[in-house]
């Protein structure tokens, strides 16, 4: 499917056929899109958990006051950032470099993020955002529908997946193929005010 195509026409859907499972090269290619996604200095700090037991999803459809789609999609995935992912063995997101530019990225890596937690912390959710576009636009193209969600409690998210210290739980997208048509678009903001030339007035 054409990018622009895919764009346009993915929407999100909380209501999902029960017989269509995504089989596992779909599934893998779905994960590969979020493999190649930009993050700042490569470090890559998205965490998906895929929820394929059925209690747990029960479980997180209570943290996410009983919305249909946690139990009813085909898959439910939840996308958390490592908040530290900048400090574990950062060379390692540059191993492919000779040494000597591996060691001068690395320390750039090292003097950017040290200190500021909360840069850490909004680096981690961009990543993830930016995860979760690939992988629902590659759903898409695919053949399949998404819906991004931040509907719930994420402490009690947090709680049910064991979400280890210094994660952040950004979002739960599910996939699966729409049992009806999505309505029709809210509504944009028009142009003049999306686009600022230069600066705002």
């Amino acid at each position: 499917m054409n990018v622009f195509t895919a764009l346009e026409t993915r929407r999100s859907i909380r209501q999902y056929t029960s017989n269509s499972p995504i089989p596992q090269a779909h599934f893998d290619a779905l994960i590969n899109a979020v493999r190649v996604s930009p993050t700042s200095f490569n470090i890559q700090h998205w965490r998906i958990v895929r929820v394929l037991d059925s209690a747990l999803r029960h479980q997180l459809q209570e943290a996410a006051w009983g919305q249909e789609q946690i139990t009813g999609a085909q898959e439910l995935l939840i996308l958390c950032g490592d908040i530290d992912a900048w400090q574990k063995k950062p060379e390692r997101y540059w191993r492919n470099l000779e040494t000597s530019k591996q060691n001068y990225i690395v320390n750039m890596l090292k003097d950017f993020y040290s200190s500021k937690s909360q840069l850490q912390r909004d680096e981690a959710i961009r990543s993830c955002a930016i995860a979760a576009q690939s992988l629902m636009l590659a759903a898409k193209a695919l053949g399949y529908d998404s819906n991004p969600m931040i509907g719930f409690d994420a402490d009690d998210v947090g709680k049910i997946i064991n979400l280890p210290k210094q994660h952040v739980v950004t979002m739960m997208i599910t996939l699966g193929k729409a049992n009806e048509a999505a309505g029709v678009r809210g509504g944009d903001i028009p142009l003049n005010e999306l686009l600022v030339m230069n600066t705002f007035s």
